[in-house]
C-alpha cells in the first residue's frame, strides 16, 4: 500500500497534506497525533471512503476498517449478528467462535448487540474483521474501552496478522506494543496557518 502526496481538507481547514507513506506485507504503522488531527479522516481515505484534496492511494488486496461503527445490527444477538457477516465472508464457524472466545465474547452470544458496551462491541468488531480474512488492516482507536488484559490480546492479533504477512495501520492516541512497529506523527504534516495562507488549493 502506498500513499502519495496525501492532504485532507475538511470544511475550511486543511488538516494535512504532503503526506507519504510505503507499506510491505508485515508492515505495522502507528499513526499518532491529538484528537481533531485527521488520523480518522486519514485512514477513511486510504479505505477509499474519503476523497482527498489532493493526492492518490493505492493498494494491492482488499481493506478492512475498524472504526467506531461496527457494521453489526444493533438488534440482533450478537452470535447472530457475527454468523450474518461470516456466511457472507465464508468464514469457518470454529474459528470465529474460537476467535469470540479469545476476546472474551463467549457468554455474550445472546446478547443484543445493542447493549454491549463500548469495549465489547470494539472485541464484535474485531472478529468480523478477522473473518474478513483481509491482507491489510485500518485499525481507528482499537484499545479504546479495552482493559489491559484485552488490550494485549489486540496486540497480540495483530502482530499474528503481520507475521503471516499482513498490513495494519493503527490510528490512536494510546501507546500500541506489537513487534516492528513503526511511529508515524501526523502532527508532522499539518501546514501551518502561514503555509495555507500562500497556497490555493481546489
Amino acid at each position: 500500500m502506498t500513499a502519495t502526496d496525501l492532504a485532507c481538507r475538511r470544511g475550511d481547514r486543511v488538516l494535512f497534506r504532503g503526506l507519504n507513506l510505503s507499506l510491505n506485507a508485515g508492515d505495522a504503522l502507528h499513526i499518532t497525533g491529538a484528537n481533531g488531527i485527521g488520523k480518522s479522516s486519514l485512514l477513511r481515505i486510504m479505505a477509499g471512503l474519503l476523497r482527498p484534496l489532493a493526492g492518490s492511494v493505492e493498494c494491492s488486496g482488499a481493506i478492512g476498517l475498524l472504526d467506531e461503527r461496527p457494521a453489526l445490527d444493533l438488534q440482533r444477538p450478537l452470535g447472530r449478528a457475527l454468523a450474518f457477516w461470516a456466511r457472507i465472508d465464508g468464514a469457518p464457524r470454529n474459528e470465529r467462535q474460537s476467535m469470540s472466545s479469545l476476546l472474551g465474547l463467549g457468554p455474550l452470544q445472546d446478547v443484543p448487540v445493542r447493549y454491549l458496551s463500548t469495549g465489547q462491541r470494539k472485541r464484535a468488531a474485531l472478529v468480523r474483521l478477522i473473518d474478513q480474512n483481509a491482507p491489510i488492516w485500518l485499525l481507528d482507536e482499537p484499545l479504546n474501552g479495552l482493559d489491559s488484559e484485552a488490550t494485549a490480546i489486540v496486540e497480540r492479533i495483530v502482530a499474528d496478522h503481520c507475521s503471516a504477512g499482513g498490513i495494519a495501520v493503527i490510528a490512536s492516541h494510546q501507546p500500541f506494543t506489537t513487534p516492528c512497529i513503526r511511529p508515524f506523527a501526523l502532527a508532522d504534516h499539518v501546514p501551518s496557518l502561514d503555509d495555507d495562507a500562500g497556497d490555493e488549493w481546489p
